[in-house]
């Protein structure tokens, strides 16, 4: 889960991508009609060979890497699909409570989102399932989604994920940690490091930055290694911070190693070269389609992956200098 620069910005674009003649026929033949009350809500409805109105709604900035992964994989989904899908983002959670709402208002068959910040989202989503609009979550908030009413889950358990690093690092011999927070409060992004805190046998400090600020976030870093020669490892919680941590070690003078969270096109190359240990990828790709997928076999099938009590996991999966070649060629082609 990340929030990147710039905040409070939003955006909203249309991606529908026309049903066939082939799959409305298929839809009729099969008598793909709804199954209300598969899971907690009881709101799947009938859906014809009409096409399915889903949207995406999550806290991710403008142009942001990680976020055109998630937004793929949705769009894959949909066309699979024949269903007509609406993207919206804003790291602002009230913004995106209000994105929410307006696909609400807009009348959507489904709604996939992110629970960052939970606590905001709370009012959306209640107006969402009383407009009889199922709602499945992704990314961030596996704490949250069914407290919050969500019908599905699909992403990585944070914790789960941390701990894993941290016995990563014990297994790499390292004995002080940095794990670099950019966006404080954040639920996922909190999560992670304590994992890696409660797995490492080493010492773990956690350092805020302003992760809308990249030059600020490499001086921050920088500025902590000098401080403290001990650190001899550096986790971040996103791909570009980690190549921002790279800058940080060499401008500092340091020997720390740097290990992250999520992969990217750029830091598949300095994984390759080893500036970077290892990436721990969630598949953004997947959680993109398996949310949007996941709406249109509620509302034509009544399904309800995880029976809607337990997450569907997209990771972790590590990535290292040892299995990067199998992952770049999918990485090249902006799917990871």
């Amino acid at each position: 889960m990340k929030t990147p620069p710039p905040p409070h910005s939003s955006r909203r674009a249309p991606l529908g991508t026309a049903l066939t003649a082939a799959l409305a026929a298929c839809l009729l033949l099969a008598g793909c009609s709804g199954f209300g009350g598969a899971g907690s809500d009881a709101d799947a409805k009938a859906s014809g060979p009409g096409r399915l109105k889903v949207a995406l709604v999550t806290h991710g900035a403008k142009d942001d890497a990680f976020w055109e992964l998630v937004r793929k994989g949705a769009e894959a989904a949909a066309a699979k699909d024949g269903a007509e899908l609406t993207y919206a983002g804003d790291p602002d959670p009230a913004g995106q409570a209000e994105l929410v709402r307006d696909a609400v208002k807009d009348r959507v068959d489904g709604i996939a989102l992110t629970l960052a910040k939970p606590d905001a989202m709370k009012g959306a989503i209640a107006d969402a399932r009383a407009a009889g609009i199922p709602v499945v979550g992704l990314n961030s908030g596996i704490d949250a989604w069914r407290s919050e009413g969500v019908l599905e889950y699909f992403g990585q358990d944070e914790r789960v994920a941390g701990r894993a690093v941290g016995d990563k690092l014990d297994d790499l011999h390292a004995q002080h940690a940095l794990c670099v927070i950019h966006e404080r409060g954040n639920v996922a992004l909190e999560a992670r490091c304590a994992g890696v805190k409660k797995a490492f046998g080493g010492r773990t400090d956690l350092l805020y930055v302003d992760g809308t600020d990249m030059n600020a976030v490499t001086g921050a870093v920088a500025a902590q290694l000098r401080q403290d020669p001990t650190i001899d490892e550096v986790v971040t919680l996103g791909a570009q911070f980690a190549l921002a941590a790279v800058k940080s070690v060499q401008q500092a003078g340091s020997k720390a190693r740097v290990a992250t969270f999520d992969l990217n096109t750029d830091l598949v190359k300095v994984v390759q070269n080893g500036n970077v240990q290892f990436a721990v990828d969630q598949q953004p790709y997947l959680q993109g389609y398996l949310a949007v997928d996941s709406l249109w076999l509620y509302k034509t099938n009544g399904n309800v992956s995880g029976g809607g009590t337990a997450p569907v996991l997209t990771g972790p999966a590590f990535v290292t200098k040892a299995n990067i070649t199998s992952v770049a060629k999918y990485a090249a082609g902006g799917t990871r």
